[in-house]
């Protein structure tokens, strides 16, 4: 796939010392410097749109599941693409990996704080129903269909550049959301920031994690662009991936 017809495509993850991105580690006092270096430079890659895996929008952004069971659809809804004008004007996104089409909404647009508001887009498969389709189109939620049974990033990289003139996209979680772009060779820079404390947790998730549904794929190399410490004894790594 040719860089030039998707986002440049950074993962920027904030990391204690043995890989985890989540976990008691965030509570740590240790863990508020690399957290303010964190906000900081995702000022510095200044992104037009964020991606998050399922389960990190479950928990942090969207508002749950969905309905168990919802109304029947308003109507024939189009299975294709569907861009809000209102969103896309808005210049800002935040790029939901819903495959199967499970999570809740009250509102198209996500504000989180010292974040500027962001239109929601969920990038979804052809397994979802028209019902999903007609409530997300309750709330005017813009969607994309990439892929029949999983989800094809490298066509959602391309659409997001084509119908929303997306240049530059972050991506910051979960761990198979991330592995899934960089098995597909789509991410171009890894920026880690590093919190100065160990969790020894087995079940906090790692910064890449290879689901059992995706494809095998071997180790993927990085080159080491910049190291730079920063207050209170927290590092900033930046690699990009060996891979062409």
């Amino acid at each position: 796939m040719n860089k030039t017809d998707r986002p440049f495509v950074v993962c920027h993850m904030l990391t204690s010392l043995d890989g985890k991105i989540d976990g008691e580690f965030f509570a740590a006092p240790e863990t508020a410097p690399a957290q303010a270096e964190y906000g900081r430079l995702r000022g510095f890659y200044s992104c037009q749109a964020t991606l998050y895996g399922t389960t990190t929008m479950q928990g942090s952004y969207s508002e749950g599941l969905a309905p168990a069971v919802l109304p029947p659809a308003d109507g024939t809804v189009p299975r294709s693409d569907y861009v809000n004008a209102d969103g896309l004007a808005l210049g800002n996104f935040i790029v939901s990996m819903d495959p199967q089409g499970v999570l809740g909404w009250n509102s198209n647009i996500i504000e989180k704080k010292n974040r500027p508001k962001a239109h929601v887009i969920e990038a979804l498969t052809e397994q979802v129903s028209s019902e999903y389709l007609s409530y997300l189109r309750q709330f005017g939620i813009s969607y994309l269909f990439a892929g029949k049974d999983r989800l094809d990033c490298a066509l959602l990289l391309q659409k997001l550049k084509k119908l929303f003139s997306i240049e530059r996209l972050m991506i910051a979680g979960g761990g198979v959301a991330n592995w899934s772009l960089l098995q597909d060779g789509l991410i171009d820079e890894l920026s880690l920031v590093i919190a100065p404390v160990a969790d020894g947790s087995t079940t906090a998730v790692s910064i890449f994690e290879k689901a059992g549904f995706l494809p095998p794929h071997g180790p993927v190399a990085f080159t080491l662009k910049e190291a730079r410490p920063f207050e209170g004894n927290g590092l900033w790594l930046r690699y990009e991936t060996a891979e062409p």
